[in-house]
Protein backbone atom coordinates (compact mmCIF):
# COMPACT_ATOMS: atom_id res chain seq x y z
CA UNK A 1 0.00 0.00 0.00
CA UNK A 2 2.91 2.49 0.68
CA UNK A 3 4.10 2.07 -2.81
CA UNK A 4 0.90 2.50 -4.50
CA UNK A 5 0.64 5.71 -2.63
CA UNK A 6 3.77 6.97 -3.29
CA UNK A 7 3.00 6.35 -6.94
CA UNK A 8 0.14 7.86 -6.32
CA UNK A 9 1.17 11.17 -4.80
CA UNK A 10 3.92 11.17 -7.38
CA UNK A 11 1.64 11.36 -10.38
CA UNK A 12 -0.60 13.63 -9.10
CA UNK A 13 1.76 16.69 -9.56
CA UNK A 14 2.34 15.55 -13.36
CA UNK A 15 -1.14 15.15 -14.04
CA UNK A 16 -1.96 18.68 -12.74
CA UNK A 17 1.05 20.15 -14.35
CA UNK A 18 -0.45 19.00 -17.49
CA UNK A 19 -4.14 20.01 -16.49
CA UNK A 20 -2.28 23.59 -16.24
CA UNK A 21 -0.36 23.43 -19.90
CA UNK A 22 -3.55 22.59 -21.27
CA UNK A 23 -5.33 25.39 -19.16
CA UNK A 24 -2.41 27.68 -20.66
CA UNK A 25 -2.95 27.20 -23.84
CA UNK A 26 -6.23 27.45 -23.99
CA UNK A 27 -5.90 31.15 -22.41
CA UNK A 28 -3.57 31.68 -24.95
CA UNK A 29 -5.69 31.10 -27.55
CA UNK A 30 -8.22 32.52 -26.34
CA UNK A 31 -5.70 36.05 -25.59
CA UNK A 32 -4.73 35.40 -29.29
CA UNK A 33 -8.67 35.45 -30.64
CA UNK A 34 -9.29 38.66 -28.37
CA UNK A 35 -6.31 40.71 -29.70
CA UNK A 36 -7.20 39.45 -33.58
CA UNK A 37 -10.57 40.67 -33.34
CA UNK A 38 -9.84 44.18 -31.06
CA UNK A 39 -7.10 44.73 -34.17
CA UNK A 40 -9.57 44.43 -36.60
CA UNK A 41 -12.13 47.23 -34.59
CA UNK A 42 -9.39 49.04 -34.81
CA UNK A 43 -8.67 48.46 -38.70
CA UNK A 44 -12.61 49.12 -38.90
CA UNK A 45 -12.45 52.19 -37.37
CA UNK A 46 -9.77 53.88 -38.88
CA UNK A 47 -10.91 52.98 -42.50
CA UNK A 48 -14.29 54.14 -41.30
CA UNK A 49 -12.54 57.55 -40.50
CA UNK A 50 -10.73 57.29 -43.27
CA UNK A 51 -13.72 57.31 -45.84
CA UNK A 52 -16.21 59.66 -44.05
CA UNK A 53 -14.60 62.06 -42.23
CA UNK A 54 -10.74 62.01 -43.69
CA UNK A 55 -11.86 61.31 -47.07
CA UNK A 56 -14.40 64.31 -47.97
CA UNK A 57 -12.29 67.05 -45.72
CA UNK A 58 -8.64 66.18 -46.38
CA UNK A 59 -8.08 63.13 -49.12
CA UNK A 60 -10.15 64.41 -52.01
CA UNK A 61 -9.26 68.11 -51.50
CA UNK A 62 -5.69 67.34 -51.79
CA UNK A 63 -6.17 65.26 -54.35
CA UNK A 64 -7.65 67.31 -56.56
CA UNK A 65 -5.36 70.02 -55.31
CA UNK A 66 -2.49 68.13 -57.02
CA UNK A 67 -4.27 66.63 -59.84
CA UNK A 68 -5.13 70.87 -60.85
CA UNK A 69 -1.95 71.80 -60.50
CA UNK A 70 -1.03 68.72 -63.05
CA UNK A 71 -3.55 70.37 -65.55
CA UNK A 72 -2.46 71.77 -69.06
CA UNK A 73 -3.58 74.63 -70.89
CA UNK A 74 -6.24 72.47 -72.80
CA UNK A 75 -7.25 70.11 -70.17
CA UNK A 76 -4.40 67.99 -70.94
CA UNK A 77 -2.15 66.35 -67.79
CA UNK A 78 1.42 67.92 -67.42
CA UNK A 79 3.73 69.85 -65.94
CA UNK A 80 2.82 73.57 -67.26
CA UNK A 81 1.61 74.74 -64.49
CA UNK A 82 4.79 74.21 -62.70
CA UNK A 83 6.99 75.60 -65.55
CA UNK A 84 4.97 78.70 -66.02
CA UNK A 85 5.69 79.16 -61.45
CA UNK A 86 9.27 78.24 -61.41
CA UNK A 87 10.10 80.08 -64.93
CA UNK A 88 8.51 83.15 -63.34
CA UNK A 89 11.13 86.22 -63.07
CA UNK A 90 9.60 86.69 -59.85
CA UNK A 91 9.31 83.30 -58.52
CA UNK A 92 12.55 83.43 -57.09
CA UNK A 93 11.75 86.72 -55.53
CA UNK A 94 8.76 85.59 -54.00
CA UNK A 95 10.15 82.25 -52.53
CA UNK A 96 13.46 84.40 -51.35
CA UNK A 97 11.18 86.80 -49.88
CA UNK A 98 9.02 83.74 -48.15
CA UNK A 99 12.03 82.07 -46.52
CA UNK A 100 14.04 85.40 -45.47
CA UNK A 101 10.57 86.36 -43.67
CA UNK A 102 9.83 82.81 -42.07
CA UNK A 103 13.73 82.42 -40.94
CA UNK A 104 13.80 86.20 -39.88
CA UNK A 105 10.03 86.02 -37.86
CA UNK A 106 10.75 82.22 -36.57
CA UNK A 107 14.40 82.85 -35.57
CA UNK A 108 13.59 86.12 -33.57
CA UNK A 109 10.59 84.27 -31.87
CA UNK A 110 12.26 81.08 -30.72
CA UNK A 111 15.14 82.92 -29.48
CA UNK A 112 12.69 85.38 -27.58
CA UNK A 113 10.15 82.16 -26.95
CA UNK A 114 13.60 80.23 -25.30
CA UNK A 115 14.49 83.21 -23.22
CA UNK A 116 11.04 84.24 -21.43
CA UNK A 117 10.92 80.22 -20.94
CA UNK A 118 13.92 80.36 -18.93
CA UNK A 119 12.59 83.33 -16.70
CA UNK A 120 9.72 82.18 -16.24
CA UNK A 121 11.07 78.67 -15.35
CA UNK A 122 14.32 79.60 -13.49
CA UNK A 123 13.87 83.07 -11.83
CA UNK A 124 10.46 83.29 -10.90
CA UNK A 125 8.77 85.95 -9.76
CA UNK A 126 5.54 87.33 -8.43
CA UNK A 127 2.78 86.77 -11.35
CA UNK A 128 4.43 84.54 -13.62
CA UNK A 129 1.77 81.95 -13.35
CA UNK A 130 -0.15 84.75 -14.60
CA UNK A 131 1.66 85.42 -17.07
CA UNK A 132 2.48 81.71 -18.10
CA UNK A 133 -1.61 81.13 -18.31
CA UNK A 134 -2.12 84.73 -20.48
CA UNK A 135 0.35 82.86 -22.58
CA UNK A 136 -1.42 79.81 -23.32
CA UNK A 137 -4.42 81.62 -23.97
CA UNK A 138 -3.01 83.90 -26.11
CA UNK A 139 -2.44 81.16 -28.52
CA UNK A 140 -6.31 81.04 -28.71
CA UNK A 141 -6.26 84.57 -30.47
CA UNK A 142 -6.68 84.82 -34.34
CA UNK A 143 -3.09 86.20 -35.80
CA UNK A 144 -5.10 89.19 -38.00
CA UNK A 145 -5.92 90.37 -34.20
CA UNK A 146 -2.49 90.69 -33.27
CA UNK A 147 -1.65 92.75 -36.92
CA UNK A 148 -4.87 95.31 -36.46
CA UNK A 149 -3.52 95.47 -32.68
CA UNK A 150 -0.38 97.19 -33.37
CA UNK A 151 -1.55 99.15 -36.12
CA UNK A 152 -3.52 100.63 -33.51
CA UNK A 153 -0.77 101.69 -31.35
CA UNK A 154 2.33 101.76 -33.67
CA UNK A 155 0.94 102.86 -37.25
CA UNK A 156 1.35 106.14 -38.62
CA UNK A 157 -2.04 107.05 -37.04
CA UNK A 158 -1.42 104.55 -33.56
CA UNK A 159 -2.27 106.28 -30.18
CA UNK A 160 1.74 105.89 -29.31
CA UNK A 161 2.66 107.23 -32.66
CA UNK A 162 0.50 110.31 -32.16
CA UNK A 163 1.65 110.46 -28.21
CA UNK A 164 5.22 110.52 -29.50
CA UNK A 165 4.56 113.70 -31.93
CA UNK A 166 3.13 115.35 -29.62
CA UNK A 167 5.16 114.62 -26.86
CA UNK A 168 8.30 116.02 -29.06
CA UNK A 169 6.09 117.91 -31.43
CA UNK A 170 7.21 116.40 -34.37
CA UNK A 171 5.84 117.51 -37.73
CA UNK A 172 5.10 113.74 -39.00
CA UNK A 173 4.11 110.57 -36.95
CA UNK A 174 7.54 109.19 -36.15
CA UNK A 175 6.64 105.74 -36.45
CA UNK A 176 5.54 104.52 -40.28
CA UNK A 177 7.38 100.71 -40.56
CA UNK A 178 4.21 98.46 -39.90
CA UNK A 179 3.22 97.94 -43.37
CA UNK A 180 6.52 96.05 -45.11
CA UNK A 181 8.95 93.41 -43.76
CA UNK A 182 9.54 95.15 -40.44
CA UNK A 183 5.57 95.17 -39.10
CA UNK A 184 5.18 91.28 -40.38
CA UNK A 185 8.58 90.25 -38.63
CA UNK A 186 7.26 92.26 -35.28
CA UNK A 187 3.71 90.94 -35.92
CA UNK A 188 4.70 87.30 -36.21
CA UNK A 189 7.23 87.56 -33.34
CA UNK A 190 4.87 89.10 -30.96
CA UNK A 191 2.44 85.84 -32.11
CA UNK A 192 4.47 83.31 -32.47
CA UNK A 193 6.80 83.51 -29.46
CA UNK A 194 4.04 82.13 -27.08
CA UNK A 195 4.11 79.14 -29.23
CA UNK A 196 7.97 78.27 -28.24
CA UNK A 197 7.23 78.99 -24.49
CA UNK A 198 4.93 75.93 -23.63
CA UNK A 199 7.16 72.96 -25.12
CA UNK A 200 10.59 74.61 -23.86
CA UNK A 201 8.71 74.88 -19.95
CA UNK A 202 7.48 71.36 -20.29
CA UNK A 203 11.29 70.50 -21.54
CA UNK A 204 12.77 72.90 -18.38
CA UNK A 205 10.35 70.42 -16.39
CA UNK A 206 11.48 67.42 -16.82
CA UNK A 207 15.31 68.54 -16.11
CA UNK A 208 16.72 66.98 -12.78
CA UNK A 209 17.76 69.97 -10.96
CA UNK A 210 20.70 67.93 -9.11
CA UNK A 211 22.23 68.00 -12.18
CA UNK A 212 22.68 71.77 -11.79
CA UNK A 213 23.08 72.45 -8.28
CA UNK A 214 26.29 69.78 -8.64
CA UNK A 215 27.56 71.85 -11.79
CA UNK A 216 27.38 75.12 -9.85
CA UNK A 217 29.31 72.78 -7.07
CA UNK A 218 31.92 72.67 -9.32
CA UNK A 219 32.54 76.31 -10.17
CA UNK A 220 30.28 76.61 -12.57
CA UNK A 221 28.65 80.13 -13.73
CA UNK A 222 25.27 80.87 -15.05
CA UNK A 223 26.32 80.60 -18.48
CA UNK A 224 28.15 77.37 -18.66
CA UNK A 225 25.61 75.82 -16.57
CA UNK A 226 22.97 77.02 -19.40
CA UNK A 227 25.01 76.06 -22.17
CA UNK A 228 26.78 72.54 -21.18
CA UNK A 229 23.38 71.49 -18.81
CA UNK A 230 20.81 73.28 -19.67
CA UNK A 231 20.33 73.23 -22.99
CA UNK A 232 21.57 69.61 -24.29
CA UNK A 233 18.98 68.70 -21.57
CA UNK A 234 16.01 70.71 -22.71
CA UNK A 235 17.14 70.50 -26.37
CA UNK A 236 14.26 68.40 -27.90
CA UNK A 237 11.69 70.61 -26.11
CA UNK A 238 13.19 73.62 -27.61
CA UNK A 239 13.75 71.98 -31.37
CA UNK A 240 10.38 70.77 -31.02
CA UNK A 241 9.73 74.43 -30.35
CA UNK A 242 11.64 75.82 -32.86
CA UNK A 243 10.34 74.11 -35.27
CA UNK A 244 6.87 74.73 -35.01
CA UNK A 245 7.22 77.90 -35.10
CA UNK A 246 8.58 77.55 -38.37
CA UNK A 247 5.80 75.79 -39.77
CA UNK A 248 3.38 78.20 -38.40
CA UNK A 249 5.23 81.17 -39.49
CA UNK A 250 5.74 79.54 -43.38
CA UNK A 251 1.59 79.30 -43.28
CA UNK A 252 1.03 82.41 -41.64
CA UNK A 253 -1.73 84.60 -43.92
CA UNK A 254 -3.36 86.93 -42.03
CA UNK A 255 -0.50 88.85 -40.79
CA UNK A 256 0.62 88.95 -43.80
CA UNK A 257 -2.76 90.18 -45.87
CA UNK A 258 -3.14 93.09 -42.83
CA UNK A 259 0.48 94.32 -42.93
CA UNK A 260 1.86 93.48 -46.38
CA UNK A 261 2.00 95.94 -49.06
CA UNK A 262 2.00 95.68 -52.93
CA UNK A 263 6.03 95.04 -53.30
CA UNK A 264 6.17 92.46 -50.63
CA UNK A 265 4.54 89.54 -51.94
CA UNK A 266 5.29 85.88 -50.22
CA UNK A 267 4.17 82.80 -51.52
CA UNK A 268 0.95 82.73 -49.41
CA UNK A 269 0.05 86.49 -50.82
CA UNK A 270 0.86 85.16 -54.61
CA UNK A 271 -0.62 81.85 -54.30
CA UNK A 272 -4.01 83.96 -53.43
CA UNK A 273 -3.34 86.64 -56.06
CA UNK A 274 -3.53 83.95 -58.45
CA UNK A 275 -6.09 82.39 -57.55
CA UNK A 276 -8.68 85.11 -57.03
CA UNK A 277 -6.95 88.30 -58.85
CA UNK A 278 -5.41 86.39 -62.05
CA UNK A 279 -8.00 83.47 -62.00
CA UNK A 280 -5.07 81.15 -62.95
CA UNK A 281 -6.29 78.11 -60.56
CA UNK A 282 -3.32 75.45 -62.23
CA UNK A 283 -0.92 77.59 -61.24
CA UNK A 284 -1.86 78.72 -58.10
CA UNK A 285 -2.37 74.73 -57.44
CA UNK A 286 1.14 74.18 -58.16
CA UNK A 287 2.22 76.85 -55.80
CA UNK A 288 0.34 75.47 -53.37
CA UNK A 289 1.64 71.99 -54.13
CA UNK A 290 5.00 73.43 -53.57
CA UNK A 291 4.03 75.13 -50.37
CA UNK A 292 2.50 72.15 -48.92
CA UNK A 293 5.43 69.81 -49.94
CA UNK A 294 7.52 72.77 -47.49
CA UNK A 295 4.88 72.22 -44.28
CA UNK A 296 4.87 69.08 -44.59
CA UNK A 297 8.98 68.43 -44.09
CA UNK A 298 8.56 70.56 -41.27
CA UNK A 299 5.92 68.78 -39.97
CA UNK A 300 7.91 65.37 -40.21
CA UNK A 301 10.59 66.60 -38.49
CA UNK A 302 8.78 68.05 -35.79
CA UNK A 303 6.64 64.63 -35.14
CA UNK A 304 10.52 63.23 -35.20
CA UNK A 305 11.89 65.76 -32.76
CA UNK A 306 8.43 65.49 -30.38
CA UNK A 307 8.86 61.83 -30.26
CA UNK A 308 12.30 61.77 -28.92
CA UNK A 309 11.34 64.39 -26.27
CA UNK A 310 8.51 61.77 -25.28
CA UNK A 311 10.62 58.96 -25.36
CA UNK A 312 13.19 61.11 -22.73
CA UNK A 313 10.29 62.03 -20.64
CA UNK A 314 9.41 58.48 -20.12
Amino acid sequence: MSSSFDLDAVAAPVAMTESQKAAQLAHEKAHRAHTRRRDLRANLHLVFVALVVLGPLVIYPLARLVLLSLTGPHGERSLHAYTTFFSNPDASGVIGTTLGIVFASAGIASALGVALAALLFFRPFPGAAIITRFLELFVAFPSFLVAFTLIFLYGSQGSVSIALQRLFHLNAPPLDFLFGAGGIVLAEVVFYAPFVVRPTLASFAQIDMRLLEAARSLGANGFMVAWRVVAPLAWPGIAAGTILCFLLTLNEFGILLVLGSAHLVTLPVAIYSSATVDLDLPTAAAGAVVMLAMSLSLYALYRVVDRRQAMGAK
